[in-house]
């Protein structure tokens, strides 16, 4: 079964503009690219599975397995279009969504506004009962006062309930009464209890993530009904797995019922793809860049994996700072999210500034240029105007674009209002879309530390490869690499990622006052639940553990993780902690405290299927420099570059037909199905063995 499922994997991610399909069969790679259907999503899916399959040469009934990554949980979030849901906490702690936790991301600002709590203030309800610190009961649950409560839910229509009581990362007892009562008074209402959603220390945090789960409970759990039963219609009877935000494959089932963990699942398969890669040319410090339909994400990969965290925020409403959207505590794949794809719609504002997302055009009505109903200019409207697609080669022929449409919506909604020519306004709006990604990736490696000169890009994602050049040369950036299959970069990565799943627990204790009979019993638990949730995937094979402890010295605010080689914790794992603490906090501050106490806030144990390394590639730079003469591109236009502000003669060829190994100069642009990638003046092309496009700083070497 093993063998067959390997023969024959997909990976499917769905985008707000393209819904990707990656197909592996017998070694071969088979892809699709399809408008999103916002109607019915998983008819797109169908429709992307049978293009592949037939690219393949083969039935879809062959598939025997379904990787699937979707943003329809975070767009749910976004554009509060979820369930009808209640929220049942401790009374006095009603209003803790709301108050959040007094923090301002803008700290000058007096209108500030704060973004508004998911569940309203009606639809909060208080419950007498109280544990404390340690989870020990001290007030009992009022179950009359309950009745109360299920008795206004049933009035109120809810179809779904979120129970976040304090202390319940603990104890879970009472939220799991809490949830007997409900099920039993109220059948076919989806429960959500946060001390199994995210059993983690802060309360803010974690009544938002248990809230954001029940929002879109009912919602995630009749799309994958429907899709698992669209598969199966189409003879497609094969195990459905989602990818979660932490990386790792999950069941349909967990999937289900814990879908705020599917919120980054498609941007998470990026980055594992970008992991694959970076492993295959041993690059230790890569930068990816996935830019899509509607969004761009930048994501630091060091020492061949991603960065990760355990909290995130989604949909945050003031230019992007940290502390304006709403927090998730969830493990996750760290990266910076922004409104910039090739959908996202520019426009002029009142100061006659020129404005790109992130609002975005989508798959419907789309841009302009699709002949779709869109009137308002989009960055791949701009990009046509700038000669940089080719309006019949776009996404293989598949869709043939509208040029006079492109100059039509660029010049009525940016170069009129600036009282300028059309190109120009194109330029503006590329340029700032360029802007704000090179932005926020000195941003992310600004807050972490990190110089990105120092760095290789990896591009993926159906508009990255057009960009990216522009990119490194705005962060000073020598190396570039576009893999095969890059305009469906997230999908194939879901078939990279492993079973997995990572379970997270808070006790804060003082390591001079450790309890290790408390600490080995949570351990224990976490394994279950971890093991558990491979078990439903029905992997059997070879595991990999790991336990951190998130650390910090006694009396500080937030704690760092800290590795923790250890199957129990005694005296001598005491000491280990301390010691791998004490090295972390060094290297992070650049010095320890001497003299404080150091205490354990939380626990984390992930559990994932071994993947066995990519085979190692030296990177060829090129043997030797290939003029147009030498090797004909297949075609050959004016195309408008940024740096040097003016249209250059820019050579046209066909990814499929690239030589390995042989040098080109730029300017250029390599077509294939899915994208196409452009090679400024300043750098030059090597195709890699393995099919990946090597874009390098032309005017110096790099090792």
């Amino acid at each position: 079964m093993a063998n067959t499922q390997a023969a024959c994997r997909a990976g499917v991610d769905i985008g707000g503009t393209f819904t990707d399909v990656a197909l592996e069969y017998e070694g071969r790679l088979s892809t699709a690219k399809v408008l999103t259907d916002y109607e019915k999503p998983e008819r797109a899916i169908v429709q992307g599975l049978k293009l592949a399959a037939a690219e393949a040469g083969i039935s879809p009934s062959i598939i025997r397995s379904v990787v699937h990554g979707t943003t329809l949980a975070t767009n749910a979030l976004i554009e509060r279009r979820g369930a009808k849901t209640a929220f049942i906490t401790s009374d006095g702690f009603r209003d803790v969504i709301e108050m959040r936790n007094e923090g301002r991301f803008e700290q000058y600002d007096l209108a500030i506004q704060l973004p508004p709590a998911l569940i309203p203030r009606c639809d909060r309800y208080s419950l007498k009962g109280r544990l404390d610190a340690n989870g020990h009961e001290l007030v009992p649950l009022d179950l009359d006062g309950l009745d109360g409560i299920i008795d206004a839910i049933r009035a109120g229509g809810f179809t779904s309930v979120a129970v976040g009581l304090m202390h319940s990362y603990r104890n879970g007892a009472h939220e799991r009464k809490v949830r007997e009562h409900l099920l039993r008074a109220l059948p076919g209402v989806a429960i959500s209890i946060s001390s199994e959603v995210s059993p983690q220390i802060r309360e803010f945090e974690r009544f938002n993530t248990v809230c954001a789960n029940a929002y879109v409970k009912p919602l995630m759990s009749s799309y994958l009904n429907r899709l698992a039963s669209a598969l199966a219609e189409e003879g497609m009877r094969c195990p459905l797995y989602l990818i979660h935000s932490g990386g790792g494959l999950m069941s349909l089932a967990s999937a289900a019922e814990f879908p705020v963990r599917l919120l980054e699942s498609g941007p998470a398969g990026g980055a594992i793809y970008a992991s694959h890669v970076a492993a295959r040319y041993g690059l230790e410090r890569v930068l990816s860049f996935d830019m899509g339909g509607t969004t761009a994400k930048i994501c630091l990969i060091e020492d061949l994996n991603p960065k990760t965290a355990r909290t995130f925020e989604v949909a945050r409403t003031y230019r992007y700072k940290k502390g304006s959207g709403m927090p998730i505590s969830i493990p996750v794949i760290e990266m910076v999210e922004i409104g910039a794809g090739g959908g996202s719609i520019a426009h002029v504002d009142d100061l006659k500034q020129v404005r790109v997302g992130p609002e975005s055009a989508g798959s419907e009505p789309g841009p302009a240029c699709y002949g779709r109903g869109g009137e308002r200019p989009t960055v791949t409207d701009a990009d046509l105007v700038l000669a940089k697609l080719d309006a019949k080669r776009f996404a293989g022929g598949s869709i043939t674009l509208d040029t006079a449409a492109s100059h039509k919506a660029v010049e009525t909604h940016v170069a009129k209002p600036l009282n300028g020519e059309t190109v120009q306004a194109a330029y503006a709006v590329a340029e700032m879309v360029d802007e704000n990604m090179s932005n926020a990736a000195r941003m992310h490696a600004v807050e972490s530390g990190r110089d990105l000169s120092e760095y290789a890009m990896i591009a993926y994602g159906g508009a990255a490869p057009l960009h990216a050049a522009r990119l490194c040369e705005k962060l000073g950036m020598d190396r570039l690499l576009v893999p095969p299959g890059a305009g469906v970069g997230s999908a194939i990565g879901f078939l990279r990622a492993p079973f997995g799943y990572e379970s997270l627990r808070s006790a804060v204790m003082r390591l001079t006052r450790f309890d290790a009979d408390v600490v080995n019993g949570m351990i224990a638990e976490m394994n279950e639940e971890v093991s558990s949730f491979l078990r439903e995937t029905g992997h059997t094979g070879t595991t990999v553990r790991e336990l951190r402890a998130y650390m910090r010295y006694a009396g500080q605010g937030w704690e760092i993780p800290v590795a923790a080689p250890m199957a129990v914790v005694d005296q001598a794992g005491l000491g280990v902690l301390r010691e791998n603490f004490v090295q972390a906090y060094t290297q992070l501050f650049g010095h320890e405290v001497v003299g404080l106490d150091v205490e354990v806030v939380s626990w984390s144990l992930s559990l994932r299927s071994e993947v066995p390394p990519p085979e190692r590639i030296k990177a060829s730079l090129g043997d030797r420099v290939a003029s147009r003469k030498d090797y004909p591109p297949i075609d050959s236009r004016q195309v408008f570059d940024a740096k040097t502000g003016e249209f250059l003669d820019c050579a046209i060829y066909d990814r499929a037909s690239l030589p390995v190994g042989l040098r080109l100069d730029g300017p250029l642009i390599v077509t294939e199905k899915e994208t196409s990638s452009y090679v400024s003046p300043s750098y030059s092309l090597i195709l890699q063995e393995d099919g990946c496009l090597l874009i390098q700083r032309a005017e110096k070497e790099v090792a």
